[in-house]
C-alpha cells in the first residue's frame, strides 16, 4: 500500500507541476483548483466521511454475523448509496452557481466566480464516479484487500497527464471574461479531469468481480441502515463543520491574491504527500483492524493500535516535517518555479510549506484519533472534536486576513490550518482517554521527543553542509533547489537514522535491520566471485 501511495502521490504532484506548468498560479488555476474541490466536497457531505469511517466496521460486522457474509447487507448499501450519488450529482450540477457562490464571493474577485461556474458545470459529474469508486474501495478493504483501490489514483493522474498534455496542444487560451463554455481548452481540461475520476472508479470493478461478489440491486432496508443512518448524521456534521473553514480560508486568500488559493492548496497538497503515503497506508491495514477489535470487546488491542499508529507516525512524519520546515522554498522552487514567471510564487508556496509543517504530525494523529472512535461506533465524538479545531481555527483565518500584508496571508492561513490540528490532537487525546481508560500518552510523547531532537539534529547538519555548497550563481532556480535537495537528503536520512539509533527509538530496528539484511545479500562473498 505504501509503495502503492508513494507512485500515487509522486503521479498526483507531477500532474500538479505540469498544471502549474500549464496554467501558472494565477486566477485560471485558482477557478480550476475551486471547483475541482467542489465533487470532493459534497461526495464527503454524502458519503465520503461515512465510507471513511463508519461504513467499514458496520460491513466487517455484517461479513462476521450474517449467514451470507455480509453479501445481501452490502448489496443494499450499493443499491440505496448509488442511488443517492446519482440523485445528489444531477441536483449539484443544476445549483452549480448557487455552490460557487459560497466559495468565490464576487465581491471578492469578479472574474473568479465565473470561470469557477464553468468548470464546475464540467468537474461536478465526479460527484457519482467518486462515490462509486469509494463504495467498492470500502467492500476491498473490509474484506482485507487493499491493492486496488491503492493504485486507482494512480490511473486517474495518468488519464489527468495525457489530458493536461492535449490541453496545450489546443491553440488558444481560456477565456476569463467572458467566459465561453464552447470554448476548447476549457472542454479538455474540463471533461478530462472527469474522465481521470470515471477511470479511478471503473478500474476497481473488476478486483470485485475476482472476490466472487457480484452486484445485483437489492431495495429494501436492513435495521443496521438505519444504525448507519444515525452514525452518517454526526459524519455529515463533520464535514459539514471543515467546510466552514474551507470557506473562511477560500474567501479571505482570493481576497488577498487571485492566485491566493492555487498557492494555500498547492502547499497542502505538498504537506499532505508524506501522510498519504505513510499515515493512509497505515490507517487502511490499521481500521478493520480496530473494527474488529472493538467488535469483539478487545479494547487493549484498540489501545495498543492507537500506540502503535501514534509512534509511527512520529517516526515516519517528524523528520520529514523538519526537513519541510528548513527547505520548503528550494522543495516549491524545485517543483513549480520551471518558468521564471512562476519563481516568486513558488517562493510563497514554499514559506507556505516551512510555516506549517509543524502540523503534519497533530494532523496525523487526529486522523488515527477519529479512526479508534469511528472503530468503536461512535461518530458523534469527532464531530465534536472537528466543531473545537475549525471553532479555533477561523479566528486565526480572520485574523490572518486582516492583519498581514496581502503577500503573506496565504502564509497565515497554512500555518493557522496546521496550529487548529494541535490543538485537535491535545482534545482527541483526553477524550479518548476518557473512554478507553489509561494510554500509554507519555510513552508515545518519549518517542515523539527522541525523534524530534534526532531530526532537528539531522536536519541542521543537512542545512549546515548546503550552506557551504558551492554553487554556481548561474544555475537556473529549479536546478540549484533540485541539487541543494538532493544533498540535503543524502545528509540528513543517514544522519537522523544514526541520532534515533543512539536514542534507543526502538521502532527503527525494523528498518536498519532490513537494511543490513539487503546489504549482507548484495555484498560478494568475502573470497568469492562477483
Amino acid at each position: 500500500m505504501a509503495i502503492a501511495s508513494l507512485v500515487s502521490r509522486v503521479t498526483g504532484f507531477l500532474r500538479q507541476i505540469v498544471l502549474v506548468g500549464v496554467l501558472g498560479l494565477g486566477l485560471v488555476n485558482s477557478s480550476y483548483t475551486i471547483a475541482n474541490t467542489l465533487p470532493n466536497i459534497i461526495f464527503e457531505l454524502l458519503i465520503g466521511g461515512v465510507l471513511s469511517s463508519v461504513l467499514i466496521p458496520l460491513l466487517v460486522r455484517a461479513q462476521t454475523e450474517d449467514p451470507d457474509g455480509g453479501e445481501t447487507y452490502t448489496r443494499r448499501l450499493l443499491t440505496l448509496a448509488g442511488t443517492a450519488l446519482l440523485l445528489a450529482t444531477l441536483a449539484a450540477m443544476a445549483a452549480a452557481p448557487l455552490i460557487t457562490s459560497v466559495y468565490v464571493s464576487s465581491a471578492a474577485d469578479a472574474a473568479a466566480s465565473p470561470l469557477t461556474t464553468a468548470f464546475a458545470y464540467l468537474l461536478l459529474p465526479q460527484i457519482f464516479f467518486y462515490g462509486l469508486g469509494a463504495l467498492l474501495g470500502a467492500i476491498l478493504n473490509s474484506r482485507g484487500v487493499f491493492g486496488p483501490f491503492a493504485w486507482a489514483p494512480v490511473l486517474n493522474n495518468v488519464v489527468v497527464l495525457v489530458v493536461l498534455g492535449v490541453f496545450a496542444l489546443v491553440p488558444g487560451e481560456i477565456s476569463v471574461d467572458p467566459v465561453r463554455m464552447g470554448e476548447p481548452k476549457l472542454l479538455v481540461l474540463g471533461i478530462g479531469t472527469t474522465l481521470g475520476i470515471v477511470v479511478q472508479a471503473v478500474v476497481l470493478v473488476p478486483a470485485i468481480r475476482r472476490l466472487g461478489f457480484r452486484f445485483r440491486p437489492t431495495w429494501g432496508w436492513d435495521r443496521r441502515l438505519t444504525e448507519t443512518g444515525g452514525l452518517a448524521l454526526w459524519v455529515v456534521g463533520y464535514v459539514l463543520i471543515g467546510q466552514a473553514g474551507l470557506i473562511v480560508t477560500t474567501n479571505v486568500a482570493i481576497a488577498a491574491s487571485a492566485g491566493g488559493p492555487a498557492t494555500y492548496t498547492n502547499a497542502w497538497l505538498l504537506l499532505q504527500v508524506p501522510y498519504g503515503i505513510l499515515g493512509v497506508s497505515m490507517l487502511t491495514a490499521l481500521m478493520p483492524r480496530m473494527s474488529r477489535a472493538a467488535a469483539e470487546g478487545r479494547t487493549e488491542d484498540v489501545v495498543a493500535d492507537l500506540a502503535l499508529g501514534s509512534r509511527l507516525s512520529a517516526v515516519f512524519l517528524l523528520p520529514i516535517s523538519a526537513l519541510i520546515t528548513v527547505f520548503g522554498t528550494p522543495i516549491a522552487l524545485a517543483l513549480f518555479a520551471w518558468d521564471a514567471d512562476n519563481v516568486p510564487g513558488a517562493q510563497i508556496l514554499g514559506s507556505a510549506l516551512a510555516v506549517s509543517a509543524f502540523g503534519l504530525l497533530p494532523y496525523a494523529i487526529t486522523m488515527l484519533q477519529l479512526r479508534v472512535f469511528y472503530a468503536l461506533a461512535d461518530s458523534r465524538t469527532p464531530t465534536l472534536v472537528q466543531l473545537f479545531t475549525v471553532g479555533v481555527k477561523i479566528p486565526m483565518l480572520l485574523l490572518a486576513g486582516a492583519l498581514l500584508p496581502a503577500e503573506q496571508v496565504v502564509l497565515g492561513l497554512s500555518a493557522a490550518n496546521s496550529l487548529s490540528f494541535v490543538f485537535g490532537a491535545v482534545l482527541g487525546q483526553l477524550l479518548l482517554r476518557r473512554r478507553l481508560g489509561r494510554l500509554p500518552t507519555l510513552e508515545v510523547l518519549g518517542t515523539m521527543a527522541s525523534v524530534t531532537v534526532a531530526s532537528l539534529l539531522g536536519t541542521l547538519v543537512a542545512f549546515g553542509v548546503v550552506t557551504v555548497l558551492p554553487l554556481p550563481d548561474g544555475w537556473p532556480a529549479p536546478v540549484t533547489a533540485w541539487t541543494s535537495l538532493v544533498v540535503a537528503l543524502v545528509v540528513a536520512g543517514p544522519a537522523i537514522l544514526a541520532a534515533m539509533r543512539l536514542l534507543k527509538v526502538h521502532e527503527v530496528d525494523t528498518v536498519v535491520n532490513r537494511i543490513s539484511r539487503l546489504a549482507t545479500r548484495v555484498m560478494p562473498r568475502r573470497g568469492g566471485g562477483a
